[in-house]
């Protein structure tokens, strides 16, 4: 249990909060409208179908709020940078934000499909009551006329205007009715794109479809504007106790006056003005980066169709581990794609290195080939540096690094940042020792981060740190001829895949083997497990941070840390 509360204490107290809140807004909502006086009539009416339409709506008013937040990105980065002095466990919170977006997306759902629903038996109980299917009292409502917009209770009702009104004309001539039909529709789009399959193979279908957000946004600001749920304003002189049996009467005897009603002022709009202040900063602060100019230092081909970019850009300051999103126009002036930077800050400009995985990077790819050697590449517009989970890696004092394929991206900035710090007469680093650990499923994947590993281990071993960096390597997928390689080349100082010292393994790494050495190595540490790589991988060094993890705070212990964009 112990172990358990050390990764996720914080996160599950967080996640338990937030359905609490939502919870309480929908019992407080639903039982506001299933018991209140102010809404007798209005239930008579509808039934359960309106607390059951009112309840997910405040639900709904709530998750909206907090949807735009947790892709603020440079509002994420302004907190993590002043959470420095609350410890990393607050900070560690921050690198779930799209995980706290799915979630709250997933509630925004659900929340609308019961709002829906119970909607449109509403729409269906009003047609009824109109044509007189629900008895007296139901009929006598339903031809309440229309005086200043104060008297009617149901909005489907016969007018001058409108002597055939019909609910589908009614859902789609109204504001409520119109907007919501809308919004639904985005929404749908929204959720459908953001599955896994959709996302990774047609990535463009995602950025674009998740761009409804504004129309959904502006509908969900107008949706309450119509006011169709309307409650009694004049209970004082109207006692519904009495007067509800004699509708007869209503308007010829003082004591039942007709029934007064007004809709009820619209909400929403108060909910989410602050998030979209706030993001829309969020854009105009994008798009002030984007007008600001980026020139390439170096442009490289490395093997496996990786392209590194070395770029510069005025003022642009970064911290080992982060990322930035990219822009180039000739490709798509809209689309923004994440890379982890691969330099190190102590250098005069940043990279990336990009891996052929979809229509966007190949299209960039190939722009870069047919470029003239030593030209300048296309206009690139760069929004960032934002922080992640791998700016951590110096609070601890043991880090393991995990790198899947291109995953490596955040680890090659911390290790030449390392080196950098080395070259340092009396470098200072509370860290005392970091693992590496990289995953590969082809040999040619080695060869674009094999020199940087190269010079690290010269370096550690002119200054005698050897023992500070531990890298293994470990190629997922080879051939019969790579094992025979290595079978007759076992005797050499190099590996024959990579030209290290460190040999490459075949296979995946025993992990309980790796976790048990470094709690036996590091008794009393505090070990920080870095991922970047797939949630197969993550789920498995999230076992095993909790199962090596002791719960005596003399001893060691392992914080799981993941990338996430």
């Amino acid at each position: 249990m112990g172990n358990w509360i050390i990764n996720h204490g914080l996160t599950s107290f967080i996640i338990v909060i937030w359905m609490g809140i939502n919870i309480f807004l929908f019992v407080w909502f639903y039982f506001s409208y299933d018991l209140g006086d102010d809404f007798y009539y209005t239930r008579h009416l509808l039934g359960s179908a309106l607390a059951w339409a009112r309840a997910p709506a405040a639900v709904l008013n709530f998750n909206c709020m907090l949807i735009l937040l947790p892709v603020c990105r440079n509002l994420l980065s302004l907190i993590r940078g002043s959470f420095m002095c609350c410890g990393r466990t607050m900070r560690k919170q921050l690198d779930k934000n799209l995980s706290f977006h799915k979630l709250v997306a997933y509630m925004i759902g659900l929340m609308t499909a019961v709002h829906m629903v119970a909607h449109l038996l509403n729409v269906e109980w009003y047609n009824n009551s109109r044509q007189g299917g629900y008895g007296k009292l139901s009929s006598a409502l339903s031809r309440l006329e229309d005086t200043n917009e104060t008297t009617y209770l149901n909005p489907i009702r016969i007018t001058d205007l409108d002597p055939q009104q019909i609910p589908t004309y009614f859902v789609f001539t109204t504001i409520a009715g119109l907007t919501g039909v809308i919004i639904t529709l985005a929404l749908i789009l929204i959720i459908t794109s953001s599955m896994e399959v959709i996302r990774r193979s047609y990535f463009e279908v995602f950025w674009y479809t998740h761009h409804l957000f504004i129309i959904f946004f502006a509908g969900l600001v107008f949706h309450g504007a119509g006011r169709i749920v309307r409650r009694q304003t004049n209970r004082e002189v109207h006692n519904f106790t009495f007067c509800k049996d004699r509708s007869d009467e209503w308007g010829k005897i003082p004591e039942c006056p007709f029934p007064q009603f007004a809709g009820g002022f619209p909400q929403t709009w108060m909910w989410v003005i602050g998030p979209m202040v706030l993001y829309l900063c969020e854009r105009l602060l994008r798009f002030i980066r984007y007008i600001q100019t980026v020139k390439y230092r170096k442009i490289v081909m490395r093997p496996s169709k990786v392209l590194e970019l070395q770029l510069v850009k005025s003022g642009f300051k970064m911290e080992v581990g982060q990322y930035v999103f990219l822009n180039c126009p000739s490709i798509s002036q809209l689309e923004w794609h994440p890379f982890t930077m691969t330099s190190a800050p102590e250098e005069d400009f940043f990279s990336v290195h990009i891996r052929s995985a979809g229509d966007w990077t190949d299209k960039l790819i190939s722009i870069m080939q047919q470029l003239p050697e030593g030209a300048q590449g296309p206009k690139m517009a760069v929004d960032g540096p934002f922080g992640t989970a791998s700016e951590d890696v110096f609070d601890y004092e043991v880090s393991m690094l995990v790198g899947a394929g291109i995953g490596v991206t955040p680890f090659a900035s911390i290790l030449k940042s390392i080196w950098y710090k080395f070259k340092e007469s009396n470098p200072k680093l509370r860290t005392r020792k970091i693992y590496f650990y990289w995953l590969c499923r082809e040999t040619n994947a080695f060869e674009w981060f094999a020199d940087l590993l190269r010079v690290l281990e010269k370096e550690m071993e002119e200054r005698g740190m050897g023992d500070f960096l531990t890298y293994k390597l470990y190629l997922t997928g080879w051939d019969t001829s790579l094992t025979f390689q290595e079978n007759v080349n076992f005797d050499k100082d190099t590996d024959v895949v990579t030209g290290l010292k460190q040999k490459t393994n075949y296979g995946r790494p025993n992990w309980d083997k790796e976790f048990e050495l470094v709690r036996k190595e590091y008794p009393m540490s505090v070990v920080g497990t870095f991922l970047c790589g797939p949630e197969a991988l993550a789920k498995v060094l999230e076992k095993k941070c909790a199962k090596y993890s002791d719960v005596d705070p003399r001893k060691t212990k392992f914080y799981f840390n993941k990338e996430n964009f």
